[in-house]
């Protein structure tokens, strides 16, 4: 046997799921608002530049031009929602929690056919993949209260059961002996 010692295995990354165009979309048009924010960049030169990213072509182009613009042309009334619901001014925010919210708010105005959990989920993952530790629990927060706004009938609707879930299998019994 050699001295020599090994090192142990590297533990197997779990696969996700893949992203669907959808959540592509969001997520370039998250960076575009956070450099739309940030730069104050002309969003002509902003939409250039993230149609020549690695992947835009496997995202929803239809959905990231209506995200990107409608945020732009709405930012007013979007931070005007965002402000009733939120415990500082939108100037205060991080730009990720920032453009995150616009994105949550802007689908929960104007994209009915998503349901309003959907957009607060995506939202949240998106703050929980580009924003602060925390970011994404303010984020939920916030479009929680803009849903019960935005959305009155069906933020109170009653939250449909899920389906039980079929009983585990038995564990089979441990053998006996010293442990």
């Amino acid at each position: 046997m050699s001295g020599a010692a090994t090192a142990p295995a590297a533990p197997a990354k779990k696969r996700s799921a893949p992203k669907s165009a959808r959540r592509r979309a969001r997520e370039f048009a998250l960076q575009s608002l956070y450099q739309w924010l940030v730069a104050g960049s002309d969003v002509a030169a902003i939409e250039a530049t993230v149609h020549e990213l690695e992947h835009f072509d496997k995202c929803d182009r239809e959905h990231f031009d209506a995200l990107l613009r409608g945020a732009v042309e709405e930012a007013a009334a979007l931070d005007a929602v965002i402000a009733r619901h939120a415990d500082r001014r939108t100037t205060q925010l991080s730009p990720v929690e920032h453009a995150v919210l616009m994105i949550g708010t802007w689908e929960l105005m104007h994209c009915v056919e998503v349901p309003y959990r959907v957009a607060i989920n995506e939202a949240v993952e998106l703050a929980k993949s580009f924003g602060g530790t925390d970011g994404h629990k303010y984020v939920n927060g916030v479009l929680d209260k803009a849903a019960a706004e935005l959305r009155p009938a069906e933020a109170a609707a009653p939250r449909t059961p899920r389906a039980p879930r079929a009983p585990r299998a038995p564990r089979p019994p441990r053998p006996a002996g010293p442990r």
